[in-house]
């Protein structure tokens, strides 16, 4: 169950009712809600048995009762409704990606780091019941060593040019929205890569369609994962090892089941434990255990490590080609 921390929702979009529901049908204490209009942060507030509802973010990070701010608005103003948040004094839970770049990112965590209060990017996926057991059998040496990873997150989206996923101006292609997840995969198997090759197909309105992506890990691992906007695919993933594997189900980033082989082809694991709801819960607890230790970063995902991942965002989109010009992030 949740502490009695006073969570905030800064926005009130889809991704905004996945967290809340999550956070209500598990004991946390969902305070206040503030969107940018009266009507649509009551309606919100009623929807959840939310308290208060406030029809400004200043009036949201503002409230007293407040203690930890979820921001859940589109990713161009992360940084900006992140930092709103700190410097009011709370603790931030930032929706992925954490910022539109490295720049920002460092901004965000530099100022809570100055301000001592918590930052951590809301990759859900980390925080998973699977993604917590992978890691355990990978660290026993189950699998040998890691020299493989396969990965793709591939979506059917709004073709509509108006649609922010297809809007250069608003952060869209497939790389911020969805690659985001392999690469953070990526990162929490592997570490930073030493080399990137990257390649991408653009839409007409010049965001990336489609791309794929080989990381390098010396001699040692190399990482391949791709990402499309417009089309259906396995969304799957494999941990290739030097003794074993390990293979994720559909859809790999969302709670799921994974079998554990071993260098023969035998079954060493099933693992299908099931979570309740969309499992949004598991990254709310891991901040607050975070703030209850008094403690800036945990091992599962650093403010540390979440710039680093904006930095090789940045070197991809700098190979890509991949620029959002009117809000002046090259």
């Amino acid at each position: 169950m949740g502490t009695q921390l006073g969570w905030g929702i800064l926005g009130t979009g889809w991704i905004a009712i996945e967290q809340t529901q999550d956070l209500v049908a598990n004991g946390f204490s969902v305070a206040a809600v503030g969107s940018r209009t009266q009507e649509a942060a009551t309606a919100f507030a009623e929807r959840f048995g939310i308290p208060s509802a406030h029809a400004s973010y200043e009036a949201l990070v503002a409230d007293p009762s407040v203690d930890i701010i979820y921001v859940a608005t589109p990713h161009p103003f992360h940084a900006e409704h992140a930092l709103l948040a700190l410097n009011a004094g709370k603790h931030v839970l930032v929706e992925k990606p954490f910022t539109m770049n490295a720049a920002e990112a460092k901004q965000v965590v530099d100022r809570a780091t100055e301000l001592g209060l918590v930052v951590l990017e809301a990759m859900w996926t980390r925080f998973l019941p699977h993604m917590v057991r992978i890691r355990e059998i990978i660290a026993a040496g189950g699998i040998g060593t890691v020299r493989s990873i396969i990965a793709d997150h591939n979506q059917d989206l709004p073709r509509d040019p108006l649609h922010r996923i297809n809007n250069p101006d608003l952060g869209g292609g497939a790389l911020l929205d969805l690659g985001i997840y392999p690469i953070s995969f990526s990162f929490d198997i592997l570490g930073a890569p030493s080399s990137i090759v990257a390649v991408a197909t653009k839409t007409a309105t010049g965001v990336d369609r489609e791309t794929s992506l080989i990381f390098s890990y010396g001699e040692d691992a190399q990482a391949l994962l791709q990402t499309t906007l417009d089309l259906h695919g396995p969304t799957r993933a494999v941990i290739v090892g030097s003794a074993g594997r390990i293979e994720i189900a559909e859809v790999w980033y969302n709670p799921t089941c994974f079998t554990h082989i071993d260098g023969s082809g035998n079954v060493v694991e099933v693992f299908d434990e099931k979570v309740p709801n969309r499992g949004m819960q598991f990254q709310a607890w891991e901040i607050e255990k975070l703030v209850a230790a008094g403690t800036l970063a945990g091992d599962i995902l650093s403010p540390a490590e979440t710039v680093e991942i904006m930095q090789t965002l940045d070197a991809i989109r700098g190979q890509i080609g991949l620029s959002y010009p009117t809000i002046g992030i090259e």
